[in-house]
């Protein structure tokens, strides 16, 4: 099986909001909506937007033993890891288990996450 397929549209407009479902234990500050999904692998695409204000230092950084690649869409956010503000455009693909987050945005910011759970290192 492959990742899930769709013709073109757009997640971040006011009609597709019902796409986005809120990230628990957030308080309704952070969304997530699944862009593509392989079933089988786990391995997936998705945005996640936090909401102005938000500071996820109650959910304390994390890690995953997994790669990763994610980048900044728009507003920006800062990675108490790594003490750095993301800004629009910026880049990572993070290798398994690397330290990342808590994570700060005084704007607000949507972040495009790509994740292999198919390639974690304890397989």
């Amino acid at each position: 099986m492959a990742k899930s397929t769709i013709s073109y549209w757009n997640a971040l407009t006011q009609n597709n909001s019902d796409k986005w479902e809120i990230i628990e234990g957030s308080d309704g500050r952070i969304e997530q909506c699944t862009l593509a999904m392989d079933e089988k692998t786990g391995d997936y695409t998705r945005l996640t937007r936090f909401k102005a204000g938000t500071d996820t230092e109650l959910f304390g950084a994390k890690s995953h033993e997994y790669p990763e690649e994610i980048m900044v869409i728009t507003g920006r956010l800062y990675d108490k890891a790594f003490d750095q503000w993301l800004e629009v455009g910026d880049y990572a693909s993070r290798p398994p288990g690397e330290l990342h987050g808590p994570f700060t945005t005084d704007t607000g910011c949507v972040v495009l996450e790509i994740s292999y759970p198919s390639q974690s290192v304890d397989k």
